[in-house]
């Protein structure tokens, strides 16, 4: 069986055992780390997980595999609605799962491995334990089938229900009662050449129940048999070894039907696991008052990408009251160039949208009152970094060696966010590499949103994209308060450097 609820027509790959220690260097591509590092996505897995370090891996892992297929998307968003109807039910579900995963310890399946007898009592202890599990979960599909609508949760729930009816529980418990061989093993062999035993089968027990006058010695005997005297070692071991060979097949068999129900149950949690971490930042969003919507995910071709109300999801998490929202329409420009002066909530606005795409190809909901994109095939970003602490290269130097690896890895269809690029080095020189760097990607059929204080650059693309760009500007008042709200507007030749001296000497 399939859980199908990240996907429709597969499972999620993810590691069968997770190292001791998270080490997001190890764990993580360079293009991966840089996404993490700029749009600080670390305080997003931290709420989704609730301090679980399982949840934390789940929910990293799912969002940074964005999917790419508007349908695959939408699929996503049926399931994540039918969690958010039914909160309760899903973590019950999800509770489930987590206790399957400690059913081989309690069984203590496994630990001795090389002896068949073992093998097989371990692995029965683990599929009666198993079995009453998946009664559980058989259970909460027939009562509650009709209060999910999406279509991975209906699969799940029919798959269920047919191959788990009454009959296959009464057959298994017919099996697992057979298998633990109270009445002692019965078997049937060969001798082949020198007398050598060979196919060796294993008979089912029967009635193992005689007459009580064969029992006292009385009467005909159905049967020979021989007993293994008490300190007769070579003998039990003998008999202990046609035992095993009898059992091995069976052992085997019962073992791996019990890991089969294992991978159902874990990836049963790993699938619930990252819709349970979307409950927890729906239910922080929402004490706190924050708007919700579904976004809607749109073909690459044209330009998309419009919102109202677009907070930074991150931020909010991290403040207790709910943040500023912004709103901006973008469809078919391919370039959207945000200036204004420093503190105005430029660089909130573009991790803002990052975030949002990103949740929005994870099937999650975002934290605006709408939101709708053109579904990108990657996202990446170019934030500015801090100088290197030890002065082996300067800042530009970093800049590019980070640029050109992302040009080794870009493709079309990719949303490009640049915040402050290139400003490690002269005006001119940095809205030269800037402008050759955007023009490439735009020409490869990328989005670019690029952040900048470069009046040389921003002016440039003003002049020569006048269709194909869209400029936005944080807001200041005159007295050089920030609203920390964005509007249309050209790029303005001057840094506000007057807000500056007054903040430094109006102060003294």
């Amino acid at each position: 069986m399939k859980a199908l609820l990240l996907y429709r027509d597969r499972d999620f790959e993810f590691p069968s055992e997770l190292p001791r220690k998270l080490d997001l260097k190890q764990e993580l591509s360079p293009h991966q780390l840089d996404l993490v590092q700029d749009l600080e996505l670390v305080t997003l897995f931290n709420v989704m997980s609730g301090g679980d370090r399982f949840l934390f891996e789940v929910a990293m892992r799912v969002m940074l595999a964005s999917l790419d297929d508007a349908s695959a998307i939408v699929y996503r968003q049926h399931v994540l609605a039918d969690c958010l109807a039914q909160p309760d039910l899903v973590r019950e579900l999800y509770n489930i799962a987590t206790e399957a995963m400690e059913v081989p310890k309690k069984a203590a399946w496994g630990w001795s491995s090389h002896y068949p007898a073992s093998i097989l009592a371990g692995a029965v202890r683990a599929l009666e334990m198993y079995l009453e599990l998946l009664k559980r979960v058989r259970l909460i599909a027939d009562q509650h089938t009709s209060d999910f609508q999406s279509e991975g949760f209906s699969t799940l729930f029919r798959t269920l229900q047919l191959e788990l009816d009454d009959q296959y529980f009464e057959a298994v418990t017919r099996h697992l009662k057979q298998l633990r061989f109270k009445n002692g093993v019965t078997m049937s062999a060969e001798l082949g050449s020198a007398n050598i035993g060979v196919n060796y089968v294993l008979r089912s027990p029967g009635s193992r129940r005689t007459a009580w006058r064969e029992r006292i010695g009385l009467g005909t005997k159905n049967a020979f048999s021989f007993t293994i005297p008490p300190r007769d070692e070579a003998g039990a071991q003998a008999v202990a070894g046609l035992e095993a060979r009898g059992l091995n097949l069976v052992a085997n068999a019962a073992a791996q039907s019990a890991d089969h129900i294992k991978s159902f149950f874990a990836m049963l949690r790993l699938e619930l696991g990252f819709y349970v971490g979307c409950l927890n930042v729906r239910d922080r969003l929402v004490t706190k008052g924050e708007t919700l919507c579904v976004p809607r995910p749109l073909s690459w071709e044209p330009p998309s990408l419009s919102f109202t109300g677009l907070g930074d999801v991150c931020l909010s998490l991290r403040l207790e009251k709910p943040v500023v929202g912004n709103s901006a329409d973008v469809h078919g420009k391919s370039l959207l160039v945000i200036t204004g002066p420093n503190s105005g909530g430029k660089s909130t606005f573009l991790r803002s949208i990052g975030l949002a795409q990103l949740m929005m190809q994870a099937g999650m909901f975002v934290t605006a009152e709408s939101f709708e994109a053109g579904v990108a095939k990657a996202v990446f970003t170019h934030f500015i970094r801090e100088e290197d602490p030890s002065m082996t290269r300067g800042r530009l130097d970093e800049e590019l060696s980070r640029m050109g690896r992302i040009a080794d890895e870009v493709s079309p269809r990719s949303l490009m966010l640049f915040n402050e690029s290139f400003a490690g080095t002269n005006e001119r020189e940095g809205s030269e590499i800037g402008r050759q760097v955007v023009r490439a990607l735009l020409e490869s059929n990328s989005k670019v949103i690029y952040v900048t204080h470069l009046y040389d650059l921003a002016e440039s693309f003003r002049l020569e994209l006048p269709d194909t760009s869209l400029f936005m500007r944080a807001e200041r008042s005159r007295d050089g308060l920030r609203t920390y709200k964005l509007v249309e507007a050209d790029p303005l030749p001057t840094s506000n450097g007057e807000d500056l001296y007054y903040r430094i000497f109006e102060a003294r």
